[in-house]
């Protein structure tokens, strides 16, 4: 019993679910890290594609599941100034960061890799939870037509 006690014992129930609202961080955090990912094989000059599953029927019927390339489409652009702008996503809508700014204007492309941690390091603290919410409830009424 003396190697427990190192250890801090707590009695306590594991939650049936998370709250939506972090459910809904959480979504956009895997997102941002895969465009981390794909910031920084871009700046080392390699490829990034994770891979999924795919289940496919051949003409017996048959389905097998095979490996494929996940497609990702990366949330920078250039802007008409010629400056990298990066825009945060949840689903198919933009998140809108502040009051009528959508995207966030880099000076150079290196900054983008310490632009998206920044960002990451922003969701986690539930700095964007409001507008997140928004973008969900925006998603969310395009199923409802």
């Amino acid at each position: 019993m003396s190697t427990l006690n190192a250890l801090k014992l707590v009695a306590v129930k594991k939650p049936a679910s998370l709250p939506a609202v972090v459910q809904r961080r959480n979504k956009v955090l895997a997102k941002l890290w895969e465009q981390l990912k794909l910031a920084e094989a871009e700046q080392a000059g390699t490829h990034y594609a994770p891979t999924k599953y795919k289940k496919l029927k051949d003409a017996e019927g048959n389905v097998r599941t095979i490996e494929v390339p996940k497609r990702i489409k990366p949330w920078w652009f250039t802007s008409e100034s010629g400056n990298t702008c990066v825009a945060l996503r949840y689903g198919s809508k933009v998140i809108e960061i502040a009051k009528g700014k959508t995207a966030i204007e880099l000076f150079s492309k290196q900054e983008l890799v310490t632009t998206l941690t920044t960002l990451k390091a922003a969701i986690q603290a539930g700095e964007l939870d409001s507008q997140i919410d928004a973008a969900s409830e925006s998603v969310r009424k395009g199923f409802n037509k």
